[in-house]
């Protein structure tokens, strides 16, 4: 007899919140965004991005740098009209080894900045984004923005109404709140 009282105590309490539920879920306005196009597409963001990429091809030039003298290196020591004497032959060679490992070291280094570089832009936009998406849904009156995701990496939401994009106003709002 407990037992069933039970059940219907949950039965009740069940319906009680699917009925609620319901009724929050017809008020509720959602729409949805694409932080990949706020980022590409507003001020601020093709600012970091530009940022990032210009940092990136400075050390790129760097790296491009020592890859010519490590070229030139090697062909002096693959030379065969080069009038190297056994000396100065093993001193080319160990002047090679020792740049070519400082060259390994270096794109390493780099690639390890370059990554830092990308995270903290990510993490710092990411949250600028959410402060404009989060203005929007206040302005605008809606209950929840949601990031569409990305086809590359995982796609978030896997159908909504064109009408129920708020990209654009996101990147106006990005845009005023980080002239």
């Amino acid at each position: 007899m407990k037992k069933a009282g039970i059940v219907a105590i949950a039965g009740i309490f069940m319906t009680a919140v699917s009925i609620s539920w319901g009724h929050a879920a017809s008020s509720a306005k959602v729409g949805v965004m694409d932080t990949q196009a706020v980022m590409e597409k507003s001020k601020a963001g093709k600012a970091a991005l530009d940022s990032v990429r210009s940092y990136s091809m400075t050390r790129q030039k760097i790296i491009d740098g020592d890859e010519q003298e490590l070229k030139e290196l090697q062909q002096a020591l693959e030379d065969p009209n080069g009038k190297l004497s056994e000396t100065a032959r093993q001193e080319k060679q160990e002047l090679f080894q020792s740049k070519l490992a400082a060259y390994d070291r270096r794109i390493q280094d780099f690639n390890r900045e370059i990554q830092e570089k990308q995270r903290s832009m990510v993490e710092e936009y990411g949250k600028k984004i959410a402060e404009a998406a989060k203005a929007v849904a206040q302005k605008e009156g809606y209950t929840a923005i949601l990031d569409k995701g990305n086809e590359a990496l995982f796609r978030i939401v896997l159908y909504h109404k064109p009408t129920l994009d708020v990209t654009d106003l996101v990147i106006k709002e990005f845009d005023r709140q980080n002239h």
